[in-house]
């Protein structure tokens, strides 16, 4: 007779361990991983994961933005006699989300874009091309954009 493999610590039925990237992970799984594994910066990120988690963050900063221009014009104040305008009181809310989510997720957005440039096999340090002007920030597009590399296991934990 036999029995099934024991499930290793850290993965589900469906998923590997979170050493390993998830190929074809889904939104949820991705949004999941993403905050399990908030400073790893070691093993690797697939394209999904690292695209839905950025597709994630970017509805949560538009959401916020909404919010804060929502908050502009709700019990905003009008001043004839000077002809200026005070914004509402919930632009001030809407601008402190927006910080505590930026500094709550610059961690581990950087370390998810240091694991998927280990899954294309190049050294996570080449983030910093990021900082070049004008090219640096497409060259890290393209590298994101790239297709998974199976020598980028050298980078697993």
């Amino acid at each position: 007779m036999t029995y099934a493999p024991a499930p290793q610590p850290g993965a589900s039925r469906n998923s590997p361990p979170l050493a390993f990237p998830l190929y074809g992970a889904s939104f949820g799984q991705a949004f999941g991983r993403f905050w399990k594994k908030y400073a790893t910066f070691s093993g690797r990120a697939s394209r999904s994961e690292f695209w839905w988690w950025y597709l994630a963050n970017v509805c949560v900063i538009l959401f916020l933005y909404a919010f804060m221009a929502i908050g502009a014009v709700a019990g905003a104040t009008y001043d004839p006699v000077t002809e200026s305008s005070q914004p509402g009181p919930l632009i001030g809310v809407g601008a402190a989300l927006l910080v505590l989510w930026s500094l709550a997720t610059i961690v581990p957005m950087l370390a998810l874009s240091w694991r998927r440039l280990h899954d294309t096999n190049r050294s996570g340090a080449f983030w910093f091309l990021g900082f070049v002007p004008f090219v640096g920030g497409i060259i890290l597009l393209v590298f994101f954009i790239l297709d998974s590399n199976p020598e980028g296991a050298r980078f697993d934990a």
